[in-house]
This record gives C-alpha cells, sequence and structure tokens, in this order.
C-alpha cells in the first residue's frame, strides 16, 4: 500500500458530489452484461499468419510462457493463476492503449482516473500509485523507484508489435524480486523478423482525435532484422464530474527500433529503444502556500521526455543450457509538481540447466544503479531531493519433476539488497499435478516484499493549514520516514485448468492472502519552521508500518468455442479485503480507504464472429462493483467493433467504447491527478500493410 491510497478519505467530497448522478442500480448493469451475452460480439483486423481462430483450445492452452520460471513453459503446466493476452487479443479488443488491454484479466483492476491516469492492480490495494504490481517490457522493469508503481501514460508501443501480454495474479518475487507483490505484467514484443516490410495505421475519433503509426522492417546483410517506427497520438480532453472540460487532454511523439541478429549458431543479439515526448493536461488539487484558505484546483501542462536502450544476449552452451545478459539505460524527465528527472543502469545475467533428467535450474544476477533529481514545489518535495541507489540482487529456482509428466515441484528463492532496508529474502514452493494431458491442478505458497519508494522515506506534501494560537499558522504535512520497513505478504494460492471436448477451456484460481507491516499514517511530533515565510507550526502526519491485514478471493476465466465462427470468453473474479490496525496506531483512515477501493466483484464477457470470411464482429461487456470508500457507483463498460479485411494488404475497422452511458467515473484519487468522468466515444482506424 502507497500513499494515494491512505489519502483517499474524504476526496469524493473534496471534488464535489455530482458524480453521483452517475450510478446506474447494479441490477441494471447485470442485466445490461447479459444482455450483451445473448446479442454475441466483435473481432479485429487479422494477418492470417499470426490468426489464432483456428487453433483448438488444448493448443491455445499450451502456449509458451516465460514469466512464471524465467524460461519457456507450457501455460497449461505452469503452477502459477497466468493469463496471456495473445496478439489476436489485441487485435479483437479495439483498445488503443496497454491499460485497456489489461481490463480482459480476471483477478485485475484497472480503474482510468483521468484522460491520462490510471490506477491498476492485480487482486486489490487498487491506488493511482500501484506499487504492488510489477510490470516489464521483454524482461525490463518499468517500476519506478520514485513513487512506487508504474507511469502507465508512457507505457506505450505500437500494440501491433506486441506478441503477447503474459499477466501473473500472484507473487513473482522469487524470480522477479521486491514489487512483485500481487502481480507480474510482462509485455513482449515480435521479434524484427515477424515484421517485414511496411505498416502504416491512421485513424481518430472523438476522444481519440487524431493517431498514426508508421513503421518499417527489413534485413541488414543475412543474418540482421530490423523495424523502425513512429507513433504519434492526439487526445481530446474528459468532462469533469460537473460536465465541464476536464484539461486533462495529451498528446504523445515517439520513435524507436529494433534489430535482432544471429551471431552464430549458439548465439543470438536482441538491441532496441525508443525515445518519446508528449504534453498532458495534469488537473490537480495543491495547498499554494502556507496562509491559503484551502486547497487550490489548479490545471498545469506537463512535459513529457524520455526513452530507453535496451540489449540482450543470449548464448546456448547445449541443447540442455543456456545462458542471457541483459542490459539497458532508463531515461525520463516529468515536468510536473515533483518536476523530476531519473535515469537508470540495468544489467542482469541469467543461467539455465538441464540437469539429469528429472531436475531443470535456473539462476542469475542483478544490479541496478538509479540517479534521481527533483525540483519539487511548495506543495511537494522529496528530501533530499537528488538521490543515488543500488539494488544487488541474486536467484536461483529448481524445478523437479517428483513424477515424470505428472508431478512437478518447484522451488525458489531471490536475495535483494536496497538503500533503505538492507538484505530481504523471497523464497516460494509450487508443484503442478497432471493427471492427464488435458487436465492440471496446481497450489502454491509463497513470500513477497514491497520495498520502500522514495516518497515513502523522503517525502514532504503539505495537505491543509489553519490559523494557530496566538495568530501563528499550523500546517499539516505527510512526511516521509526513512525508517519506513518493507511490506511483506505471504500467498496461499491453488488453481485449476482443464480443457474439454476440445471447445471449451476453464482456469480457476482462488487466493488468500496474508499481509504484514503495511504502511499507515501516524501523528508525529511538532515542529517549528521558519522557512517558507510566515514561521509557522507542523503537524506532521508520520509513514510508520503499523497495519496488517489479509486478502482472499476467487478468480475463473473462460474460453468456449462454440463453432467455426463464434468464440466467447467470459470471466468472473470475487476479492475480499480486511485491514487491521495494530497495537499502538492512531490512523483511522487507512483500513477503510484501503478495504473500499477495491470492487468486491467483477464479472465479464468478450465475443467474436466471424461473420465472413472478410467481416469480423466483436463485442466486450465488462461490469465493475462501486468503490465503497471513494463513493464511485458501479458501472458497465460495453465496447464493440466491426473490422473489414478488403484486401491482404488494407482493412479497416471501426470501434465505439464506453457506448452505454454518455460518461461514467472509475476511481477517485486523493493524491495527484484529480478525476475525471470517462465518456463515450468512438474512433475509426485504416490499417495497409505491403
Amino acid at each position: 500500500m502507497g500513499i494515494a491510497t491512505r489519502c483517499n478519505l474524504g476526496a469524493c467530497e473534496a471534488q464535489g458530489s455530482p458524480h453521483r448522478q452517475l450510478c446506474w442500480p447494479a441490477n441494471c448493469s447485470m442485466l445490461l452484461l447479459l444482455a450483451a451475452i445473448a446479442v454475441g460480439v466483435p473481432a479485429w483486423a487479422q494477418d492470417v499468419q499470426g490468426d489464432l481462430s483456428n487453433k483448438s483450445i488444448e493448443d491455445l492452452m499450451n502456449i509458451e510462457v516465460t514469466s512464471v520460471s524465467r524460461k519457456e513453459q507450457k501455460l497449461s503446466h505452469t503452477a502459477s493463476a497466468i493469463f496471456v493476452i495473445t496478439a489476436e487479443d489485441i487485435r479483437r479488443s479495439g483498445a488503443t492503449n496497454i491499460p485497456d488491454l489489461l481490463r480482459m484479466v480476471p483477478g485485475v483492476d484497472v480503474a482510468q482516473i483521468n484522460a491520462d491516469t490510471w490506477a491498476i492492480s492485480a487482486r486489490g490495494l487498487t491506488q493511482e500509485f500501484g506499487n504492488e504490481l510489477l510490470v516489464l517490457l521483454d524482461g525490463r522493469n518499468l517500476y519506478t523507484p520514485t513513487t512506487g508503481g508504474v507511469f502507465w501514460d508512457v507505457v506505450d508501443v505500437p500494440l501491433e508489435n506486441i506478441e503477447r501480454i503474459e499477466v501473473i495474479r500472484g507473487p513473482g518475487g522469487s524470480v522477479w524480486g521486491a514489487n512483485a507483490v500481487n502481480g507480474v505484467v510482462n509485455i513482449i514484443t515480435k521479434p524484427a523478423g515477424e515484421t517485414p516490410g511496411a505498416m502504416v495505421v491512421a485513424g481518430g475519433g472523438n476522444l481519440d482525435q487524431g493517431f498514426a503509426t508508421t513503421q518499417y522492417g527489413g534485413n541488414l546483410g543475412k543474418s540482421t532484422q530490423y523495424r523502425i517506427f513512429s507513433k504519434y497520438f492526439n487526445q481530446n480532453h474528459m468532462p469533469d464530474l460537473n460536465g465541464q472540460n476536464g484539461n486533462d487532454g495529451w498528446h504523445m511523439l515517439r520513435g524507436g527500433f529494433r534489430l535482432d541478429s544471429k551471431l552464430s549458431p549458439k548465439d543470438s543479439l536482441m538491441v532496441q529503444g525508443d525515445i518519446y515526448t508528449g504534453k498532458e493536461g495534469f488537473p490537480t488539487t495543491l495547498l499554494p502556500s502556507i496562509t491559503s484558505p484551502g486547497l487550490i484546483n489548479i490545471t498545469s501542462r506537463v512535459d513529457l521526455a524520455g526513452g530507453f536502450l535496451q540489449s540482450i544476449w543470449s548464448h546456448s552452451y547445449s541443447p540442455k543450457s543456456d545462458m542471457s545478459l541483459l542490459f539497458s539505460y532508463d531515461k525520463y524527465e516529468r515536468g510536473d509538481l515533483l518536476n523530476e528527472g531519473r535515469r537508470t543502469f540495468n544489467l542482469e545475467f541469467q543461467n539455465h540447466i538441464a540437469w539429469g533428467p528429472r531436475q531443470d535450474i535456473v539462476w542469475g544476477a542483478g544490479y541496478r544503479f538509479s540517479d534521481s533529481n527533483s525540483d519539487g514545489s511548495f506543495s511537494i518535495s522529496l528530501n533530499p531531493a537528488n538521490l543515488k541507489t543500488n539494488l544487488f540482487s541474486a536467484f536461483i529456482q529448481d524445478e523437479i519433476s517428483l513424477v515424470p509428466q505428472r508431478v512437478a515441484l518447484t522451488v525458489g528463492t531471490k536475495l535483494e539488497h536496497n538503500n533503505y532496508t538492507g538484505f530481504g529474502l523471497i523464497p516460494s514452493v509450487r508443484v503442478s499435478y497432471t493427471p492427464v494431458a488435458n487436465q492440471a491442478l496446481w497450489a502454491a505458497v509463497s513470500r513477497a516484499l514491497r520495498t520502500p519508494a522514495e516518497t515513502d522515506a523522503a517525502l514532504r506534501l503539505n495537505v491543509t493549514s489553519f490559523p494557530g494560537p496566538d495568530g501563528v499558522p499550523v500546517l499539516v504535512g505527510l512526511i516521509g520516514n526513512p525508517q519506513v520497513k518493507d511490506e511483506g505478504l505471504v500467498s496461499y494460492e491453488a488453481g485449476y485448468r482443464t480443457a474439454i471436448l476440445g471447445n471449451l477451456s476453464i482456469d480457476l484460481s482462488a487466493y488468500y492472502n496474508d499481509y504484514d507491516q503495511q504502511n499507515t499514517d501516524e501523528p508525529g511530533q511538532p515542529f517549528f519552521e521558519n522557512t517558507p515565510l510566515p514561521p509557522h507550526v507542523v503537524l506532521p502526519i508520520v509513514f510508520q508500518n503499523l497495519s496488517y491485514g489479509e486478502t482472499h478471493g476467487l478468480e475463473i476465466a473462460a474460453n468456449w468455442k462454440i463453432n467455426d465462427h463464434w468464440t466467447i470468453s467470459p470471466g468472473f473474479d470475487f476479492e475480499r479485503i480486511h485491514i487491521h490496525a495494530s497495537p499502538g496506531s492512531q490512523d483511522m483512515t487507512t483500513a477503510p480507504d484501503t478495504e473500499g477501493s477495491d470492487p468486491h466483484f467483477k464479472a465479464q464477457l468478450r465475443s467474436h464472429v466471424a461473420v465472413t470470411q472478410r467481416l469480423a464482429w466483436d463485442l466486450s461487456a465488462y461490469y465493475v462493483a462501486r468503490l465503497i470508500a471513494l463513493g464511485v457507483p458501479s458501472y458497465t463498460r460495453l465496447d464493440t467493433g466491426l473490422s473489414w479485411r478488403w484486401s491482404e494488404r488494407f482493412s479497416l475497422s471501426v470501434v465505439g467504447q464506453n457506448l452505454l452511458k454518455d460518461r461514467h467515473l472509475e476511481f477517485v484519487s486523493g493524491v495527484g491527478a484529480n478525476s475525471t468522468s470517462i465518456k463515450r466515444s468512438g474512433y475509426a482506424k485504416l490499417t495497409w500493410r505491403y
């Protein structure tokens, strides 16, 4: 948990109450979802080469995944709650960004705050700066040490270049490290050799006013393939909670490349990178001065800039042994209230050894250096403003075949050392049982840690002020604690997968999570400050680790191929969160805020109909229960689209999103960007390949 969750109490009232008119009764939304099931549904422009629609359910269940054990495994045999968003799912979805793609994963909470900001989590604890979910792009860590979590507005690659997105619900710390607490999202892009030739994508609508991607791929000699791309979009503003201009419109320009080279029969090298620049509206609420009568709504334009360079060298010693070496460099600047810049160097080594007929070992080590600087403001700042951090890590995981082709035991652990809390050990034990080819049962016990972010240890956030005795101003501020501890989790999971008659698959998982040393906001000792003027008394609220709790839930995902033309994919998840104050805690808001910032259940249905050989129709319906602590009513989101491929080179798509209501609210953030209403939208897209 973190600062955004802890500050949500009263945020709805602070932003006004008109959004409550947007509430539809929960039974009406459920009826609409059931109606969507009866109506049928959509499809996306497809490449014949990448079309998975003709594959059997068993084939889809046996897609190779790498995120669970950092090696290739069949999805059906993994001892983890994993969901794969395929390239075909992406084409059919109609989504224009990665957060909207994640809505199709049961157990993942996706709530859009405004046009450029999202709150995303797995298995609860949702907040704007979601710090329990680790996000990777081709194995490169996107988690920012500043706030914890991910800047989703800059996680943006051409969707046509994504091979798949592997989403783990549950801990992944024994191989990926700290902060992979409630889940891991690994975005895996296609090799350059799979995207040859030219591609132009262009479109626009009322919200996505204009977007375009241009790309070209080819060969450099006999052993190297490449692609280069540019991408631009301009998104209109959303309405605020009163129906006026929310001032959150934004635009982004990005360019990048990827090279894949076969250096020798046993060596390969991948190099990729991109650079971006953009500007986004940033509506927020802040305290401008010590003598301010209260919080003031402001709107600023935030400049964004950054990029990365990444390389992976892979070497095969033999059919049973291989290694890889990853290097990456990231840099970004964000011109918001913190006005922060960061650069990060990362180096990771990994070795895979098949030791005998029954043991498969993966081990590795890594080092990460990160250098941040920030100017800050009166409202928010970091102390120190400039910080250099080092992270050292090593891991080992052993998969043991207890009964060949039937029972496998996986044990592993990761050891990390960070600047704030020193060493942390993150172990896990997993077992899978495959009684027959089309069934699998699994169970796991895992430990996970969330290490402190800079805001936990160094934040100064002034939240309100009032006149004190003798006219001396009193300032209330959230203050970081350099002694804050790791937040811990012990997770117990179990699951079952099966394929029935070759046309129906069911994936069921259940979990119980036991959290300890969770962050709270505790009153500190008042102190006096002379600067900034006028002299004033500070009433600090200091971060401590004085709460604990548990969550439990159930997730179901299914895929039913009714016939050669129609496929439906229903899903459902239920979760409950219980947070308790430890002895000595005086925090009365963290527990109800955390418990009430997640929906108790969600349901979805995605449908794909191949109307003709060239025309396809896709429809997706998502029901999300209300967020009690935030005053956000339940809602049903309905997206649909038609795609028409009139030749091998040209396709046209027409998409409608959020069709049931003119606008609706999805989340209220207590810290950071103000919420706006998510509005009904539509766009048309033309794709040309040569």
